[in-house]
Parts: C-alpha cells; structure tokens; sequence
C-alpha cells in the first residue's frame, strides 16, 4: 500500500484531503504546523479529524515563520480584515505554502512516501497566491530536482485534488466521505475551544459554502 503525507491544518478542506486520501488507498501520514498562528486550536482540530478519519501517524512540527511577522495571523498587531476585502489580504503569510511542502518532501523522502497532499484551492479561496494550480506544478517541478528519490526514479507527486473546486463541491464530496465538519477549524481567531468568531474571511467562505452546498452548517460560534 503506497503511503501519502498530508498537510493537515484542521480546517475543512484539509480535512476533506485527508479523507479524499484514505479512501483512495493511501497510507496516510498527516502533517500539522505550528507557525505561530492565533488560531492554534485548528491543532487540536486536526489531532482528532486525524484519529477519527484513521491516519497513520498525525505530527506536529514546530516551525517559526510566525516569528518574521508580516501578517495577521501571526501578528497580533495586525488586524485581521472582515469578509469581502480586495486583493491579497493581510492574513496572507509569506512563503507559507512553500515551507509547508519542502517540510512535506522531506517528511515525505524519509518515509519513502510516493505523494502529497495539500488543500489548496483556487476557487472559493482568499487570494493568497501559493493557493494557485501555477504554484502546486511550480513546486512538483522542483520536487524534481530537488530529492534523492527523485533523482533514482521515485519522485514524489504533489496532488491537490481541492484546487479547482467551489467550497459547496468540497463539502458535499467530504460529506460523502464522512467528514464531520463539526470537528474542523476555519476561522482566523477561533478561541481556545475551536469556536469560530464569525465574521471573518475563512468565516465568510466557509458559511457560503455550507449555504451553496444546501446542507446544514455544523460551525460551533463563539456568540452561541
């Protein structure tokens, strides 16, 4: 049985991968991050999304990107921006994507894992621009080149089977998987016990999709 790391943030739509993974065969092997978000209780999301779900192993890596600043979701000095804001916004943070995968590759190299998964979604998604299909085959172009698997003939595919989905679609494909939304993180200030503030960007997206995809939202809000 082939084995497959996933970045697994806890949110819905890695949450959605990791189940899209599983049920394809793969052995999974599930990464979370800990960069110094405010929203470290997507790491607990993402501890039981990946016991309940049946991953192999779920790791934590603790990783200090958060510490250069430059956005909100690591600087507090930084207000987050509410729903409907235009261009890049400033919960964007630098080279996220891009530190998440090579953590990924080389997880992935030492595990003798032949892909891996990520979340990205080009669709219903807040304009950052590692989210794109150009960055995931970017980055498959450097996986390469870049391992000793690859060079003797076992290069790692980079899949991101969400990027040219609506959030209704992923939703409505996790449900069918089993997915309890109910367990996941979206939101950019979720307190302590995952409750979600509601009002901002990942707020808006995920309430649009649950509405879309014309199921009920199992969100738990901090004003409930």
């Amino acid at each position: 049985m082939s084995k497959a790391v996933v970045l697994l943030s806890g949110g819905m739509d890695s949450s959605t991968v990791l189940a899209l993974a599983l049920s394809q065969g793969f052995r999974c092997f599930a990464l979370g991050l800990d960069y110094g978000q405010r929203h470290r209780s997507e790491l607990t999301a993402a501890r039981k999304v990946s016991a309940i779900l049946g991953a192999e192993e779920y790791r934590v890596m603790k990783i200090p990107i958060g510490t250069l600043g430059g956005s909100a979701l690591t600087d507090e000095g930084i207000k987050l921006p509410r729903q409907g804001e235009k261009g890049i916004p400033v919960t964007y943070v630098p080279a996220r994507n891009t530190v998440f995968l090579a953590l990924s590759l080389a997880w992935a190299e030492i595990l003798r894992a032949d892909t891996i998964f990520i979340g990205v979604n080009a669709v219903d998604y807040s304009g950052y621009p590692d989210c794109r299909p150009e960055f995931v085959d970017a980055f498959q172009a450097l996986a390469r080149l870049a391992t000793k698997e690859a060079v003797e003939g076992r290069p790692v595919r980079i899949e991101a089977p969400l990027v040219r989905m609506t959030k209704a679609e992923i939703i409505q494909a996790g449900l069918a998987l089993g997915v309890d939304y109910g367990l996941t993180v979206s939101c950019y200030q979720a307190d302590e016990l995952g409750r979600a503030c509601g009002y901002c960007d990942a707020c808006g997206l995920r309430r649009a999709g649950f509405i879309a995809a014309g199921v009920d939202d199992p969100t738990r809000y901090q004003s409930t």
